[in-house]
């Protein structure tokens, strides 16, 4: 079975340009390989490149050098429509934030993916109704802005968003912060049943129960870092 994801030789450093532009090596000739149906947390200090890697993995930060395919599509050094591509139908991300169109209803916001794959309006809001339901943010809210929410009903439509479409590859941030108990429970199953489906994961979990009871191995970052 080919590796959903595929990291060979990557390397990242950030010039600084308020210190002289030194030059700060990230990464350096990174490799990582993710099986379909596998869920791998990446651990690591605080500073030793797990953000860093996530984002690469996400096509927001650029590669110096090597190479990152998702499902099989090369995304160091390609152009902006590929990896735009690759975030409507195959790759998935849920940050720590969640940023969003002010004014634009919760169940829009959690729907949105399902529009741009061609997904009758009604049905794609239906279903997002189904997920923020699941993940219990009250119906109340559905039709208000999230901007206007707290931490956890902001992290609860941003992990909605992005497991409410089927997603090959799925890249996550700290899914289960700011959430209590019964809704971490909620993100820890959704989890499970992305890797029963075939989706590879690849996430940063600082809660240790999270990453025993989704997690199939941990990778320490610290090793990538030169």
């Amino acid at each position: 079975m080919s590796a959903a994801i595929e990291v060979r030789g990557l390397s990242k450093a950030f010039v600084l340009h308020n210190q002289g532009a030194a030059r700060i090596n990230v990464l350096e000739r990174a490799d990582l390989t993710v099986a379909p149906g596998e869920c791998i947390a990446l651990t690591g200090s605080s500073g030793s490149g797990k953000s860093t890697l996530l984002r690469m993995l996400a096509g927001n930060y650029l590669g110096l050098d090597g190479s990152i395919r998702i499902a099989g599509t090369e995304i160091v050094g390609a152009p902006p429509r590929t990896v735009s591509g690759l975030r409507r139908s195959t790759l998935g991300h849920v940050s720590q934030f969640l940023r969003v169109v002010p004014r634009v209803p919760a169940r829009d916001v959690v729907a949105e993916p399902l529009r741009m794959q061609g997904a009758d309006p009604a049905e794609a809001r239906a279903t997002a109704e189904a997920m923020l339901a699941r993940l219990n943010l009250p119906e109340r809210l559905w039709g208000l802005s999230p901007t206007t929410f707290s931490g956890g009903e902001q992290q609860r439509v941003n992990v909605a968003r992005g497991f409410v479409h089927r997603y090959r590859v799925l890249l996550l941030d700290e899914p289960t912060a700011s959430l209590d108990p019964v809704n971490r429970d909620v993100v820890l199953s959704l989890i499970e049943e992305a890797k029963a489906r075939g989706a590879a994961v690849v996430g940063i979990f600082h809660d240790a129960e999270a990453r025993a009871r989704v997690c199939d191995r941990e990778v320490d970052v610290s090793a990538m870092t030169p």
